[in-house]
């Protein structure tokens, strides 16, 4: 059993616990802090336990499925910050969960204190920065004075947090993100040594697809440069091509392995994008508004998608043993390709569920 350490730190931005906005700008705090809690991963692979610093989040995916699978559970919450419809305004809002120290370390003691066989064993016994939305996101507020009161706060959360697992437990750490603004704190991650993992989500080298796909978040080409930096840093670094989008054809996806080849990252996750709640109306209405027309028409029906899904995974495979990146590539099969009509629509349906399996069941590498 570890012993925890008391407050080492000075207190937290002042008046980060303000929740409510009394303004109408969904942008402001949470009325419960961030703690660690267990996650709910599926055949993932990344972590046992979630660390998220928000309700929501700016970079606007339009692909996110957080809005169907978390976010929605708490509608009844968000009306009272003035969201009336948690899906069709993702990315328009962001609440920061504030500290608590004295929860953030009981939950800390309960992660560190769960029996290993209690745990998935593909969870590497590690806490997870973020799941359901980004540690390193920008805040932007329309009143100078709060947004910077609002950043402060962010960065408190996450360096405090980062500092008491390192000092206080033996779990560890997976940082994933989109934005370059993580190398603030690469120091911090330095200090882990094999306990943290960094990786960032590059799922295209495009900067004119992403940018509808993703159209606040940073682009691609900072993300590249970014995972580059925490490479020569000396951090242990993997990549999440995910989710790929219908218009990644195979030169697309060999232009992104090859980049993340040179890294040599210990993982490489990917999926392409899965069907979730209205994530293709979003993914829809933002190319209208650009004036643009996307391969969509891969949703339009079970089987549509399947095909594209399946063709997207096979591609990666292929690339990646041309390029001697199998041992480090990690696919994501969505569980809806696991179903009886998936199965039957194979013609060695066997041999398929054997593949599927397989995937399911890997598990992610971790610095030794």
């Amino acid at each position: 059993m570890v012993t925890l350490l008391p407050n080492i730190a000075g207190k937290p931005p002042l008046r980060s616990t303000r929740t409510v906005p009394t303004d109408g700008i969904p942008v402001g705090t949470w009325f419960s802090p961030a703690v660690i809690q267990p996650n709910n991963f599926i055949y993932k692979s990344l972590s046992s336990w979630s660390f998220n610093t928000a309700v929501g989040c700016t970079h606007a995916c339009r692909f996110c499925y957080v809005p169907s699978v978390a976010t929605i559970k708490q509608t009844p919450h968000l009306k009272k910050y003035g969201v009336k419809d948690p899906d069709q305004e993702w990315g328009n809002y962001v609440f920061l969960r504030p500290w608590d120290e004295s929860k953030f370390l009981a939950s800390l003691k309960a992660a560190e204190n769960t029996p290993q066989s209690s745990l998935k064993p593909d969870g590497n016994r590690a806490v997870m920065f973020c799941t359901t939305t980004d540690p390193y996101q920008v805040i932007r507020h329309p009143d100078a004075n709060r947004q910077k009161e609002l950043f402060e706060l962010s960065r408190f959360v996450v360096r405090r947090a980062l500092e008491l697992i390192r000092d206080c437990s033996t779990i560890n750490v997976r940082i994933l993100t989109r934005s370059p603004m993580a190398k603030l704190d690469f120091d911090l991650f330095q200090s882990f040594g094999k306990r943290l993992v960094f990786g960032m989500s590059l799922p295209t080298l495009r900067n004119d697809i992403a940018k509808i796909y993703e159209p606040h978040a940073p682009a691609p080409s900072q993300r590249l440069a970014t995972l580059i930096a925490a490479k020569k840093a000396g951090l242990h670094v993997y990549v999440a091509m995910a989710p790929t989008y219908p218009e990644c054809d195979e030169a697309d996806l060999r232009n992104t392995l090859k980049a993340v080849s040179d890294l040599n990252p210990i993982t490489i996750f990917h999926e392409p994008i899965n069907i979730r709640a209205e994530n293709v109306a979003r993914i829809e209405a933002e190319a209208t508004a650009n004036g643009l027309h996307l391969n969509t028409e891969v949703f339009a029906t079970r089987e549509a998608w399947r095909t594209y899904a399946l063709g997207s995974l096979k591609s990666v495979w292929k690339i990646a043993q041309e390029l001697g990146l199998r041992k480090q590539l990690h696919l994501w099969p969505d569980k809806v390709l696991g179903s009886r009509d998936a199965i039957l629509s194979v013609k060695n349906s066997y041999a398929y569920e054997r593949w599927l399996k397989a995937r399911w069941t890997r598990i992610s590498e971790w610095p030794k």
